[in-house]
């Protein structure tokens, strides 16, 4: 009696997806060592002493950097099932995925020009 056939498998998906992560965390937190000691609370740098602290600011390039690896991995994950059924897509599908690429090379262009791709 569910209301929309055919979506049964997702709704099993989805619950499967919310526990799993559930799931893990409640095992980490069972599992996990429970001695909180001053040494434990110290920052942890391969087993030398810490220098200096641990909230430093990072330079704005990094996160530029972060930003356009994203929206090309982006890319990447939206053009890999488009390439998998091509076949039997057709004309216009791949016209929208020259579009799509169009759209993300301007994007390129624009972060270049901006010098978000320069690290010096």
């Amino acid at each position: 009696m569910f209301v929309l056939s055919g979506y049964e498998y997702l709704l099993g998906f989805l619950l499967i997806c919310s526990l799993v992560p559930a799931l893990a965390l409640s095992a980490s937190k069972l599992l996990r060592p429970s001695g909180t000691s001053p040494e434990r609370r110290t920052t942890y740098e391969s087993g030398m002493e810490p220098i200096g602290g641990a909230w430093i600011q990072f330079n704005i390039r990094y996160y530029m950097f972060a930003l356009v690896f994203v929206v090309f991995d982006v890319e990447t994950v939206f053009l890999y099932p488009w390439a998998v059924a091509f076949h039997r897509l057709g004309l216009l599908a791949f016209i929208e995925a020259l579009i799509f690429i169009a759209i993300l090379v301007v994007a390129l262009v624009y972060a270049w020009r901006k010098g978000a791709l320069e690290w010096s």
